[in-house]
């Protein structure tokens, strides 16, 4: 199975600008993507892929975006992601990032197998951050295979 699952709400465009740049380095790495609003996911989707990417902005008090993003999170078991390489990724504008920190921890708690401490930008992706978004999805790539 050499598919990529990549997930992601987006108020600015910025998580979304992200998440585009993830699936290029996923699909140029040979992978098959699967690139969706979180409106638009399911959890058959995560089952289906080996490995997946997720992304939310952090909102309010430095948490997930709560009418999309919390509750396909919350939906899924262990079993449907399973030990499988997760990319976490986002944009935020003030704090320092702890809605991230607490992504990772979370997702790791869930079983899954959670790439480095998630990726974020404040506020627009610079050059480097999508670089680093196109690696990531690279390594989603080569674990998919």
């Amino acid at each position: 199975m050499n598919k990529v699952f990549i997930a992601y709400w987006s108020g600015t465009g910025n998580t979304e600008t992200m998440a585009k740049q993830i699936a290029k380095g996923a699909s140029e790495a040979g992978a098959e993507v699967v690139l969706k609003p979180v409106a638009e996911a399911a959890p058959e989707m995560v089952k289906e892929a080996a490995a997946l990417a997720f992304g939310c902005p952090a909102m309010g008090a430095e948490i997930l975006e709560e009418s999309e993003m919390e509750p396909f999170i919350s939906g899924l078991a262990q079993a449907e992601l399973g030990g499988k390489l997760l990319g976490l990724f986002g944009s935020y504008d003030w704090g320092d990032g702890q809605w991230m920190r607490d992504w990772v921890e979370r997702m790791k708690n869930s079983g899954a197998n959670v790439d480095g401490e998630g990726l974020i930008a404040q506020l627009v992706p610079t050059e480097d951050v999508l670089d680093r978004c196109y690696e990531l999805g690279k390594r989603l790539a080569g674990n998919a295979a």
